[in-house]
């Protein structure tokens, strides 16, 4: 059986999520530009 949507969610947010963003130095500077450009979704 495959894995599920849920095992391939927790690797999304693991990896793409917005603590695994604010973790690094790039990842602050992406949330700041995504807000700075007004996007509804910041991250996953």
């Amino acid at each position: 059986m495959l894995p599920g949507a849920k095992t391939r969610n927790k690797k999304r947010k693991r990896t793409h999520g917005f603590l695994a963003r604010k973790s690094k130095k790039g990842g602050k500077k992406v949330i700041k530009r995504r807000i700075k450009k007004g996007r509804k979704r910041i991250t996953v």
